[in-house]
């Protein structure tokens, strides 16, 4: 007889792909999950794991198990999660995943207002680039992710939340009188900051300014991780960067005079809540859904005719 505990053991060792971490993360010896996994085996007549390569695999007919597997843990997740929320009780685990350039200017908006609103609810925040929250979204190791989008992933459900604009930091003082905006005709022979490779906000950074030739043709190259680290280097080597909206909202009086609207209609970045479509804890992420919005300006939440830029 097939029990949920053999679903989660066998799941665990697929996310992990090893069984000593998986049997650590079930917080059980791994010989108890090595002979709960054998017995499961025996009982369906398959291999579910090749454990001759390191790390350990699925084989073919492991696979299919697998996706069955999870897909029925989440369904028996379900019946705690109605009970809970039909008697009122708000409490649980949330795990999200968070891009670099949301984290430091949209935590701080939300965070705590959740956590006091929701005492009994333990939230947990990592910070990840776009492509290690879709990983791990698919391997259930967060609930959701607050990243950019759009982008194509049939297997997650997009809540966009609000839109924020791409604004200029610059350093330079001998602007033209009144100039309301820069565009990337202005920025072509100034030294242009970027962020590292795997933030999606490099990649529209680059593309909304054409930048790609002259980052390449620069003496000096340095891509951070840090959109804080690139103001800094504007500051004090001249040049500009480009910076979402929230993050020029945190600047100080001095830093707020070197900003400039990029491009004559302002162009927007997507901010979404991304889950499984098989999402367990629908109400719970809906209460995070509302504290989110509630910490934005009211004139980032309606996307209206906002041109968005896209990822790639």
């Amino acid at each position: 007889m097939i029990t949920l505990i053999q679903l989660e053991y066998i799941v665990a060792v697929d996310t992990w792909r090893h069984f000593a971490t998986a049997a650590e993360k079930c917080f059980i010896t791994q010989p108890t999950l090595s002979m709960q996994i054998k017995k499961l085996e025996e009982d369906l007549g398959i291999l579910i794991f090749d454990r001759s390569k390191q790390p350990v695999v699925p084989t073919q007919a492991g696979v299919l198990v697998l996706q069955q597997a999870r897909q029925t843990l989440i369904e028996a997740k379900k019946i705690a999660e109605i009970v809970k929320f039909e008697q009122g009780i708000i409490s649980g685990e949330l795990k999200i995943g968070i891009i670099p350039t949301l984290a430091p200017y949209l935590l701080p908006r939300f965070v705590g207002d959740f956590i006091n609103s929701y005492p009994k609810v333990q939230l947990h925040v990592q910070e990840l680039l776009t492509n290690q929250i879709t990983e791990a979204l698919k391997k259930d190791q967060i609930d959701a992710g607050l990243l950019v989008t759009p982008f194509t992933n049939s297997d997650l459900t997009i809540r966009p939340l609000f839109y924020e604009k791409f604004i200029v930091y610059t350093n330079h003082i001998n602007l033209p009188e009144n100039t309301t905006y820069l565009s990337s005709k202005n920025l072509k022979d100034t030294r242009f900051w970027i962020l590292a490779s795997g933030h999606c906000f490099r990649n529209q950074s680059l593309n909304i300014c054409n930048q790609q030739e002259v980052a390449r043709q620069q003496t000096f190259q340095f891509e951070s991780g840090s959109l804080e680290t690139l103001t800094k280097l504007v500051d004090t080597e001249g040049g500009a960067t480009l910076i979402p909206e929230l993050a020029a909202l945190d600047l100080n009086e001095q830093q707020s005079k070197q900003l400039v609207q990029f491009g004559e209609k302002p162009l927007y970045r997507e901010v979404s809540l991304v889950f499984s479509r098989n999402f367990v804890k629908a109400k719970l992420l809906k209460l995070l859904e509302e504290k989110i919005k509630a910490s934005v300006p009211n004139y980032m939440l309606e996307k209206g005719d906002k041109e968005i830029v896209e990822i790639e």
